[in-house]
């Protein structure tokens, strides 16, 4: 092994780890890793390294948003993304209608971002109130990706917040609080909408934003 391969292991090692666990580096999730990876000479260190291995490092949100990907495709590589990019879409549905009761029941103008916080007492209480949205949060739950069997929105909401932070979506700093933080992860699941909008024109983007369509299907 090569002194700039030992130097770059022993620097950050755990950064690469993550990276290559198909983890998404944001200021949320790790800001001294998205700090190293923001800094020219350290990235281009870790990106010597996965070089060897045939990974790159990938972005998203202007840059603001770290993940590995493939340097080169190959047959096996193309195998590996389509499945992603499969499972991706397969939760796009419930992703976006999530979105767009968080944005309306909070009464925000732009869809949820990176950073923002969502206090889930606040968010569960204007959910109660409002049959629309209870109707729209029992719909969205019960979807696959969820898999809610609850009744009750107090149910409902928590198994979706939970899975969303397995997910990588949210995260929660405090376990004490119900307060959860959105991830870069979602500008990233806002590029993939994006992409799939300019390709087979689902609009699903102008849905999320601007919150006028409830039913994707």
């Amino acid at each position: 092994m090569s002194e700039s391969t030992e130097t770059t292991l022993v620097g950050t090692g755990a950064l690469i780890e993550q990276l290559l666990r198909g983890e998404f580096i944001c200021r949320v999730t790790n800001e001294d890793g998205w700090r190293a990876l923001k800094n020219n000479s350290t990235r281009d260190r870790v990106e010597t390294y996965l070089n060897q291995i045939n990974r790159t490092i990938a972005s998203a949100g202007e840059g603001e948003v770290f993940f590995c990907g493939y340097l080169q495709l190959g047959e096996v590589e193309r195998k590996v993304i389509s499945s992603q990019f499969k499972d991706i879409c397969a939760g796009l549905i419930p992703l976006v209608e999530w979105l767009v009761l968080v944005q309306e029941a909070s009464g925000q103008d732009a869809p949820l971002s990176e950073g923002a916080p969502i206090r889930l007492t606040d968010l569960q209480a204007r959910i109660e109130d409002t049959p629309a949205f209870r109707e729209q949060l029992t719909k969205l739950s019960h979807y696959r990706l969820f898999g809610s069997s609850s009744t009750n929105v107090d149910g409902q909401i928590k198994l979706v917040f939970k899975r969303l932070v397995e997910l990588g979506y949210l995260t929660k700093p405090n376990s004490e609080k119900q307060i959860y933080i959105a991830t870069g992860k979602l500008d990233y699941l806002y590029e993939v909408i994006r992409f799939i909008d300019e390709t087979e024109g689902l609009s699903l983007e102008a849905q999320a934003e601007t919150a006028t369509q409830r039913d994707l299907i």
